[in-house]
């Protein structure tokens, strides 16, 4: 699955707006729309940010594995 695919249906699942994740990663909604609509690449750091923020491995974040791990 493309990680930006896999970005959408987090932030859907848990009823987040992308102006309220973009603002958890400092960008605008636009900002964060770029990035689920592959205009924008999503930075390490912004991965990172994601990652702790949904208690999710990177790996599932960017549809590596399919399995929702959870961060210890």
């Amino acid at each position: 699955m493309d990680y930006r695919q896999r970005l959408r249906e987090i932030r859907e699942d848990r009823d987040l707006t992308q102006a309220e994740v973009g603002k958890l990663i400092q960008k605008s909604q636009q900002g964060y729309n770029h990035i689920e609509t592959g205009r924008a690449e999503l930075k390490i750091d912004d991965l990172i940010t994601l990652c702790k923020f949904y208690n999710l491995s990177a790996d599932y974040v960017i549809g590596l594995s399919n399995r929702p791990s959870h961060l210890k």
